[in-house]
C-alpha cells in the first residue's frame, strides 16, 4: 500500500488524528489548529479517503499503512468513531509506538450485543444496503446521523456536507470495508490488555455510541479515563470544541 496523505500542524510532542467512516483529514482542520498551539498534530487521510490512495481496508492493513507513513516514534493517537478501531489496532500490532490513546466516540465493540452497549445492527445493514444504491446520499444521511437531536444541528450538518465536499468522494470498497469493520470487530480484549494511558471522551446524546459504554470499557481497563459530555452528540469536537480540547490537555499534558 502507498504511503497516505498527512497535514501537520504545530510543533512538540505528537499526537495523530485519525477521522471516522467516510470522512477526510478536512473534518479535524479547525480542531487541530487549536490542538497545534500545545503539540504537533499530524491528520492523516485513510486508505481510499480524502488523498490517500486505496487498497485493503481491513483493521491489519490500515494499522500496517499508518505504521508505515508515520514516524517511528510513541505517539498520542486520538482516533474518533471507525479512527477510534484503528488507533485501537495499531496499539495492538505496535504497542511500543502508542504512548497514550484518546478514544472520541469510539467503542471497541461498535455493535450492540449481550451486556455490551453499541449500534443495532440493523442500523448499520441499513447503511451498507444504501450505499449500494447512492453513496453520496448514504455519507449526507450519515452525516445527519451524527448531529441528530443537537440544537444547531442545521447549521452543523452544513458545516459537515462543507467538509465532505472538500474532497473527492471515498472509494465504495473503501466504505464497504469500513462498515464491514464496525460489523464484525471487537477489540474489547485489545482494551483489556493496554498499558498504555487512554481516555474515552462520549456524547451524551450520541446515536451511533452510546454514553453507556463508557462504563462498560471501564469495567474491562479500570485506568480508563472516561468523560462524557452530557449534551453532545457524535461530534463533539465540532458541537464542544472547547470541552474537547481541555480533555484532551488534562489527559495529555502539556
Amino acid at each position: 500500500m502507498n504511503r497516505l496523505y498527512t497535514e501537520t500542524h504545530g510543533s512538540g510532542r505528537p499526537l495523530v488524528m485519525l477521522h471516522g467512516w467516510g470522512m477526510h483529514t478536512g473534518i479535524w482542520r479547525d480542531f487541530a489548529r487549536r490542538l497545534s498551539s500545545h503539540y504537533r498534530v499530524v491528520c492523516v487521510d485513510l486508505p481510499g479517503h480524502g488523498r490517500s490512495p486505496g487498497g485493503d481496508f481491513s483493521l491489519e492493513s490500515c494499522a500496517e499503512a499508518l505504521l508505515d507513513t508515520l514516524p517511528d516514534e510513541p505517539c498520542c493517537w486520538l482516533g474518533w468513531s471507525l479512527g477510534a478501531s484503528l488507533a485501537l489496532a495499531v496499539a495492538h500490532r505496535e504497542p511500543q509506538r502508542v504512548e497514550s490513546l484518546v478514544l472520541l466516540s469510539g467503542n471497541p465493540r461498535f455493535t450492540e450485543t449481550k451486556g455490551w452497549p453499541g449500534l443495532p445492527e440493523a442500523a448499520l445493514q441499513q447503511f451498507a444496503d444504501n450505499l449500494v444504491r447512492d453513496r453520496q446520499w448514504t455519507l449526507i444521511r450519515f452525516l445527519f446521523q451524527q448531529v441528530q437531536g443537537l440544537p444547531d444541528a442545521v447549521d452543523k450538518l452544513k458545516g459537515l456536507k462543507s467538509r465532505l465536499g472538500e474532497s473527492r468522494l471515498p472509494d465504495q470498497q473503501a466504505l464497504f470495508s469500513g462498515l464491514q469493520i464496525l460489523f464484525e470487530s471487537d477489540q474489547r480484549r485489545t482494551l483489556e490488555s493496554l498499558s498504555c494511558p487512554v481516555l474515552a471522551i462520549l456524547g451524551g446524546q450520541d446515536t451511533l455510541v452510546p454514553a453507556a459504554v463508557g462504563e462498560a470499557m471501564r469495567q474491562l481497563q479500570p485506568a480508563l479515563a472516561v468523560k462524557i459530555i452530557d449534551d453532545a452528540g457524535h461530534v463533539s469536537f465540532l458541537s464542544h470544541e472547547q470541552q474537547v480540547l481541555e480533555q484532551i490537555r488534562q489527559f495529555r499534558g502539556p
